[in-house]
């Protein structure tokens, strides 16, 4: 996957884990609903509305955004994905918790549950 690394300017740089890697991970962050903001320049065949009205990124029959490119394993839309995406920090504690709860569910034989929007 590419992430932006965390920058020594950001906010919550220190509470980074440098040691997490995206080549160590099941891409557990492309499974998360993804909420498109009116400024984001997303193509709309590749977004869909939720009940509340909110437009996410569509998700494929697998629960796996529909911007991920399986053969390479990375963003199809890596320039303009949207801003939330770009803000997803590699080893920050959202990523690391979201990758403890999808390791504890794999390891219990829980599939992978999509957080509805």
């Amino acid at each position: 996957m590419n992430i932006a690394p965390v920058t020594a300017d950001d906010a919550f740089a220190e509470s980074v884990d440098p040691s997490v890697s995206c080549s160590s991970c099941d891409a557990v962050c492309c499974r998360l609903t993804v909420v498109v903001m009116p400024e984001d320049r997303i193509p709309r065949h590749l977004t869909t509305d939720t009940a509340q009205g909110l437009e996410v990124m569509a998700r494929d029959e697998e629960g796996w955004c529909v911007a991920v490119d399986h053969a390479r394993m990375c963003c199809s839309i890596y320039e303009q994905r949207p801003a939330i995406c770009r803000k997803f920090a590699m080893g920050s504690p959202y990523c690391r918790d979201e990758r403890a709860t999808y390791r504890e569910q794999m390891l219990r034989g829980i599939p992978l549950v999509l957080r509805d929007e």
